[in-house]
């Protein structure tokens, strides 16, 4: 175990150089590295994680004092040309981390960094260091994924929905080597179904969940364009032609990744506890082998006959 977990201490050493290279930020290689990298799209939810960085962001501010194991986000993505929406995500998150980076009040315990340009060269070095593995995307969206697997091969433990290729990886490694959170796609689907959910009424009654849209509109993250998040507040609260609130459930979701998150952090506090689930991840990886995949398209799709040359 000891052995394991200094490579990927040394992995994480490497991945704080390169940020603090290209970035300028300084990161704590001892502090859970929470990754996110992937397309940006808005099912893919990477504007519920950012609302719940501020969500710690806020809980720190009110109590500097308060028990809270020291977190470093990393984003990658990359957004369509013509995709408004994604590239104000992207300009949200950089916004957030500008703000919450630079704020001596709370120490550094969070840090928000978006690495630029993401792809194979430095992916090598993301996928290497991760703790954490963010595969949220709304359940019944996603068709399967393949981060989630070199994730899992480098032994990050996956928080996530049970959706795509994350159904799969829970089933090898076990529902306690996985933080699995949010509404099922049977649920997802009944919802738009019959068009239950509305958004506003977990902003009316949800004060942290309020605090933080509000933050979006009030200029918190964007003190010269108060408007600037204003499309991203809408989305959430506000129908839009045939597009309903809160199209991809992220606020119906956000109570239940904040518990998953906390369970993150107590799971990482016990080290020889998160050793054996980072472990747990590489041991059971092979299912997603190549050769495994190409072997059942031979017998099942192909039906091929073996030659011996």
């Amino acid at each position: 175990q000891q052995e394991f977990m200094n490579i990927k201490y040394q992995n994480k050493l490497r991945l704080a150089e390169y940020i603090k290279n290209h970035n300028g930020i300084e990161v704590d290689p001892r502090s859970i590295f929470d990754v996110q990298v992937k397309r940006l799209h808005e099912y893919k939810r990477q504007l519920l994680n950012i609302l719940h960085i501020m969500h710690l962001y806020n809980l720190l501010k009110k109590n500097p004092n308060m028990d809270f194991y020291p977190r470093t986000f990393i984003f990658g993505a990359k957004a369509s040309a013509g995709y408004r929406r994604a590239k104000a995500i992207i300009k949200l998150i950089n916004s957030v981390g500008d703000v919450i980076n630079d704020d001596p009040a709370i120490k550094g315990r969070i840090k928000v960094v978006f690495i630029e340009n993401y792809r194979v060269s430095n992916a090598e070095l993301i996928f290497a260091a991760a703790d954490v593995s963010e595969q949220i995307s709304t359940a019944s969206k996603e068709a399967s994924g393949t981060g989630n697997m070199k994730f899992m091969l480098n032994g990050a433990p996956t928080l996530g929905t049970m959706d795509g290729a994350n159904v799969e990886i829970v089933e090898e490694v076990g529902e306690d080597n996985a933080f699995i959170f949010g509404l099922s796609s049977e649920e997802v689907i009944a919802y738009e179904h019959n068009n239950q959910y509305n958004p506003r009424d977990i902003y009316n009654m949800d004060p942290d969940v309020r605090a933080v849209l509000t933050q979006l509109i009030d200029g918190t993250y964007s003190r010269q364009d108060p408007e600037l998040f204003r499309e991203l507040y809408n989305s959430l609260l506000e129908k839009d032609g045939q597009t309903p609130a809160d199209q991809y459930f992220i606020l119906k979701d956000f109570r239940s990744y904040e518990e998953a998150q906390k369970k993150v952090e107590k799971a990482y506090r016990d080290e020889k506890r998160w050793a054996k689930m980072a472990m747990t991840q590489v041991a059971k990886v092979g299912k997603f082998s190549s050769d495994r995949t190409i072997q059942e398209y031979v017998d099942d799709i192909w039906h091929l006959d073996k030659v011996v040359l």
